[in-house]
């Protein structure tokens, strides 16, 4: 079996199982089948050792990517080998059922050192208590395919207080009054923190008193929220999270930055994310998994972020949209496809997934075609090619 590095081979992307998946959605988007009728909650694309792609040749014999890229890592990641020593980046199609746990993504540098103490520990990589699964940070994007819930980030601090100072929650009331007298990040740290610790009894009647505030105030819309999330999980405290986060609905080609250190939870649709190549997850409610709480406040900004200032503006020339990612790991680019040739060249290893349509990418004197919900890996070496088709096509690099 031969597999070289200037040819663009079709990719064979695994598939996960998590609870929270939908059974149907990717099935009904790009015709992919699920007899066992399981949850089908994300498609993987790339080479991270949690979900690595394969790679088709033209005889249907498969290769895994990162044994592809070991052959002659400098020509087939190009920059990115130079620059990072790996794929940096990870590509998925995410469909959610039900509300994803809230979660943080660690910086780099903490990354780095968790990864390494729970090595020194010996924790295994894939013990349920592990925070880090690997020395990388996890910045990301998500561009909706479907009306996407989501929160992400913390709300103004003045929003915040208007949605919470006339609560009765004993357990907290210490907290809440503290942080209404002075919103600040220390006062917000200590309340979100303070939330997270209830246990037991105390939390089951803090978590009544909060629905039944809720039942009372529905008409707005972070009760509202908090009311359905309390279908999935009735008796955790990440229910408080939508009086602190910002709650948003991304229509269909609408896209938002999720940074580091910054909570969010993903509610319901189907999206496209890419990110760095990382599976770092820290939780903060609405998960029955592994919680470590001083671990994660030690990797959360508690600052506010507008929910105005969320959406990603991207720039257009012609048929492309690139979208202005603040990391060097990824890139997004969306292609608008026409039957007219389009001249790309590359110094990095790509994947290109086809959105809606279908796309043909030429290169080398060789065609590919991809149907919808298909992609391809394209190598540094390959250089220059060429894409046509009807429809649209997602473009993932490192910058």
């Amino acid at each position: 079996m031969s597999f070289s590095s200037n040819c663009i081979y079709r990719m064979q992307n695994p598939i996960l199982n998590y609870a929270w998946g939908s059974k149907d959605a990717i099935q009904k988007m790009y015709g992919i089948a699920n007899p066992e009728g399981k949850p089908q909650a994300e498609i993987w694309m790339g080479a991270h050792p949690n979900g690595c792609s394969a790679l088709i040749d033209e005889q249907g014999e498969t290769l895994r990517l990162d044994a592809f890229i070991k052959q002659d890592a400098a020509a087939i990641l190009g920059d990115a080998q130079t620059n990072f020593g790996e794929l940096p980046y990870l590509f998925k199609v995410l469909a959610a059922a039900e509300p994803l746990s809230i979660q943080v993504h660690p910086d780099k540098a903490n990354s780095e050192a968790g990864f390494a103490a729970e090595n020194a520990a010996g924790v295994p990589l894939t013990a349920a208590h592990r925070n880090f699964k690997d020395p990388n940070h996890k910045p990301e994007l998500v561009y909706a395919l479907t009306p996407y819930r989501a929160m992400n980030g913390f709300r103004e601090f003045a929003e915040i207080v208007a949605l919470i100072k006339d609560l009765a929650l004993p357990a907290l009331q210490t907290e809440i009054d503290a942080f209404c007298l002075q919103p600040t990040d220390a006062t917000l740290k200590a309340l979100f923190a303070a939330s997270l610790r209830l246990q037991g009894d105390i939390r089951r009647e803090t978590v009544a008193t909060l629905l039944a505030t809720a039942q009372q105030r529905q008409d707005e819309a972070a009760f509202a929220e908090v009311l359905r999330l309390a279908g999935f999980y009735p008796e955790d405290m990440g229910l408080f999270a939508p009086l602190l986060l910002n709650v948003i609905t991304l229509q269909p080609g609408e896209a938002m930055f999720l940074y580091a250190r910054t909570p969010h939870a993903y509610l319901q649709g189907v999206g496209l994310e890419a990110m760095a190549s990382s599976d770092n997850v820290l939780r903060a409610g609405l998960t029955p998994k592994h919680m470590d709480i001083d671990a994660l406040l030690a990797n959360v900004d508690f600052v506010a972020k507008p929910a105005s200032e969320l959406l990603m503006r991207p720039m257009v020339l012609g048929p492309v949209s690139d979208y202005p990612i603040p990391v060097e790991d990824f890139s997004f680019t969306l292609v608008n496809l026409t039957q007219n040739l389009l001249e790309s060249e590359t110094s990095t290893a790509l994947i290109l997934f086809c959105v809606n349509g279908h796309a043909g990418i030429t290169a080398n004197g060789k065609t590919l075609t991809l149907q919808a919900g298909e992609s391809c890996f394209v190598p540094a070496a390959v250089g220059g090619f060429a894409v046509s088709g009807e429809g649209q096509l997602v473009q993932i690099g490192s910058r």
